[in-house]
């Protein structure tokens, strides 16, 4: 690299240092017209400087790059605590202006971006959806690498420099996603370049990273299927420009050279891609001693430096020293902002990292969906046998992929469980993702296959968020059970989704999707372990403006809820599908109806002015509650009974997403007095607060639903030992009748003696036979 070149990176750095410096101490002063005075420190100090100098070292190499390659490069930000940084180089390039008009290139708008920092209703402390080119918050660390994989599927002139520091690096998801280059194809999609920033240590002790060899890292990533390279800025000194520049430029040249063997019709088998080790002090020019201690290159250094800079000079004079060290004003104009030479390594506004066009929805194109309605079974009978919940959403999703084969911006992401949840419909269209060596038993594996599997939820879910916020649509098909290892990252997404939504800049894209299948009232065969609806508690609990659970009832309302699923744009669906329901209640048009409605009366099963209403929720409580109908009907024949098909729920109630089904409409469904027998799918305690908005404590409602009582046994046991079956769901209703004086009590106390002793028989005849008597597992609807 030129001297010329190494003398404008460093003046570059200087000026992105002393911003990313100066955002996190000074209220007032903020270019240091003055001596420092403890009026010009903010009275709290957040933020974090221990990694910013690295990452300002990494974004000033990339504009360089940028610049003279003409690459356009989506920047990945693991460490988002080190946001001032980030948010000095967005200013620096211009970017900040576009989006915050005060944010200006001179005294005034440099002024703003540092005194706005860390301060109420001014700019967060950690990189968040109001910062533009952000695809990732990086709060919660450990998903910047899944992320980035998923921004690079199927943009194939895209490179996502990722950055991971080396506390990310220790976590589960991270150590995870270094095999996603195994399932990223080089002819149709881009690549991912890591940079795994070391500093050697977290917030009170060293990484392990940090304590390992050069040599011992080279073989960690080589054995992950990487071509490491390795960048030490303190054994490089002066050189430390010419080192990361080689290394970039190498990096480049591979990416290249592998996309371009792929896309030439060779069959490029195990690439391995480049990633970059950089090596920087922790804390790097920032003090090196305070009070005493060593600070620079060690953990002191992680987050605020002299942190009583306010009350302590000794601390106001360190910090006084170390900004004026920066020679911020021969870099910065009060009038002009930055010399000119700065201005140079920015690259053109197309290429801009804080620009990337591929970070604000607009990049969004709507899926070309197939007519759910001709791939309808047609219900001449309600209760009448029907292909499958999932078989047919299967069929609507490979005709899905069919419809997209150009437009390639649909993904389906699955931990090894495509065929188990009965979509491998897909399969006739598409393949399963895999650039590794293929073998003759292998099936359904493709260079280009577009259904990633990987037994690792967290990666996919990384992976769909990526895809997602560059504008791509998919589904997340998962155990239920199993889902909730991703529960917190949901939780981080709906925080960035909820803050997106009010940002005007930030189009619409495609709403996050989850298939949840396996349900614990099917898992009875794996066990408790596997039985655990909890992740719908979790998400009904959170942003009911735009989290919905759907629960259809068969095929044609699941078809329904796929395709609204699929348009839908900035929401987080969930849908709780059986997949070997074979029951089909009610034809394509009216199961559409009732997902849109929220609940939904089934005609042919109730009668006018009832004097006891079932609800439930999903193919399997549908199922049970219908059976209980029966039984009652059977033994109390004048009991006049209605069922109600709860079939989407939020936050605030019964209802999609914004659309709540209001007080007058639950109580024309529900009747404004009577009693209910409510067989939910999850835990009855995330019921009762949804109800309780409706109800506000009255006692009509009877609740049934999962009571964390599970093993190896049944299908129907496993609903009888959560007292989720027909059965009870009977015994109930003769209780409550006799409570309503709408059943002799002594009838009621019979008829309940009745059926816990079938109940037992039942029982006996699992333990005996090991399956469920015919007449229970092959019912049918009768009325």
């Amino acid at each position: 690299m030129k001297q010329t070149r190494k003398a404008q990176i460093d003046r570059y750095l200087r000026a992105a240092n002393y911003l990313s410096a100066a955002q996190i101490y000074l209220r007032d002063n903020a270019l240091l017209e003055r001596p420092l005075t403890a009026k010009d420190i903010k009275p709290r100090l957040l933020g974090h400087w221990g990694s910013s100098p690295g990452i300002n070292f990494i974004y000033a190499h990339l504009n360089e790059l940028i610049g003279r390659e003409k690459a356009e490069v989506l920047f990945v930000m693991g460490p988002g605590h080190a946001y001032a940084a980030l948010q000095a180089n967005l200013y620096i390039e211009g970017t900040l202006e576009q989006f915050y008009k005060k944010a200006t290139p001179d005294a005034k708008g440099a002024s703003y971006v540092i005194e706005q920092f860390s301060w109420p209703y001014g700019f967060p402390s950690h990189a968040n959806p109001g910062t533009p080119g952000v695809i990732l918050e990086g709060g919660e660390l450990g998903y910047a690498l899944s992320t980035a994989y998923g921004a690079a599927l199927d943009n194939p002139d895209l490179i996502v420099a990722t950055v991971i520091g080396d506390g990310e690096a220790e976590t589960g998801p991270t150590a995870t996603a270094w095999h996603l280059n195994k399932l990223l194809s080089p002819k149709t999609d881009g690549a991912v370049l890591p940079i795994v920033h070391l500093n050697g240590y977290k917030i009170s002790g060293p990484t392990i990273y940090g304590r390992m060899a050069d040599d011992e890292l080279q073989t960690l990533f080589r054995g992950y299927g990487y071509e490491p390279a390795v960048v030490d800025v303190a054994a490089s000194g002066r050189g430390m420009h010419d080192a990361m520049e080689a290394a970039l430029e190498r990096a480049y040249k591979r990416i290249r050279k592998i996309q371009a063997a792929a896309r030439s019709g060779k069959n490029v088998v195990k690439p391995r891609w480049p990633m970059i080790v950089l090596r920087t002090p922790k804390g790097w020019g920032g003090p090196k001693v305070v009070d005493g201690e060593k600070v620079e290159g060690t953990f002191r250094s992680h987050q605020v430096v002299a942190k009583d800079a306010k009350t302590d000079p000794n601390h106001l004079r360190s910090i006084d020293r170390w900004l004026r060290s920066y020679g911020f004003d021969e870099v910065f104009d009060p009038k002009r902002g930055f010399s000119k030479d700065i201005r140079d390594l920015v690259p053109p506004a197309r290429l801009r990292m804080g620009l990337s066009r591929h970070t604000f929805g607009a990049q969004t194109k709507p899926l070309k969906l197939p007519e759910p309605s001709k791939l309808a079974d047609t219900v001449k009978r309600p209760g009448q046998p029907g292909p499958g919940n999932l078989a047919q959403a299967g069929e609507y999703l490979k005709r899905a992929f069919r419809n997209t084969r150009g437009s390639r911006n649909l993904r389906l992401f699955s931990p090894d469980e495509t065929y188990s949840n009965r979509l491998d419909g897909v399969f006739d269209e598409t393949a399963r993702s895999w650039q590794w060596p293929l073998i003759a038993d292998d099936r359904d594996m493709a260079r280009d296959g577009r259904v990633m599997e990987m037994l690792s939820e967290h990666s996919l879910q990384g992976m769909l968020q990526g895809y997602l916020l560059t504008g791509r649509h998919g589904l997340f098909a998962s155990y239920e059970a199993f889902i909730q290892i991703v529960s917190s990252m949901a939780d981080q997404y709906a925080k960035f989704v909820k803050v997106a939504r009010t940002i005007p800049w930030r189009k619409p894209n495609p709403s996050l999707n989850y298939v949840l299948t396996s349900s614990a009232w099917r898992q009875e065969h794996n066990g408790f372990s596997h039985q655990n609806p909890g992740f719908l508690d979790d998400m009904l609990q959170r942003h009911g403006e735009f989290i919905t659970a759907y629960f259809p009832f068969d095929g044609n309302s699941t078809l329904a809820t796929v395709d609204r699923m699929l348009r839908s744009r900035d929401q987080i669906n969930l849908l709780i599908a059986a997949k070997k329901n074979e029951i089909s209640w009610l034809s394509y048009a009216e199961g559409k109806r009732a997902m849109q409605e929220g609940l939904h009366t089934f005609r042919f099963a109730s009668d006018p002015q009832p004097d006891l209403v079932f609800s439930a929720t999903g193919s399997h409580m549908t199922r049970e509650s219908l059976a209980a109908m029966e039984i009652v009907r059977e033994e109390v024949p004048g009991a006049r009974l209605r069922f109600v098909a709860i079939t989407a729920m939020s936050d605030l109630g019964f209802g999609s997403a914004g659309h709540r089904v209001d007080e007058a409409s639950f109580q024309r469904h529900f009747t404004p007095d009577r009693p209910v027998i409510f067989d939910f799918h999850g835990y009855p305690e995330t019921l009762k607060s949804i109800l309780f908005d409706y109800e506000r404590g009255n006692p009509r409602f009877s609740l049934h639903g999962y009571l964390e009582t599970g093993s190896t046994t049944t299908p129907f046991d496993m609903l009888a030992r959560n007292e989720a079956d027909r059965f009870h769901l009977a015994i109930d209703a003769f209780e409550t009748l006799a409570d309503w004086r709408l059943l002799d009590r002594r009838r009621a106390d019979h008829l309940k003696a009745k059926y816990e002793k079938r109940l037992a028989e039942i029982r006996r005849h699992v333990i005996e036979h090991g399956d469920d008597p015919t007449d229970i597992a092959e019912w049918r609807w009768r009325a």
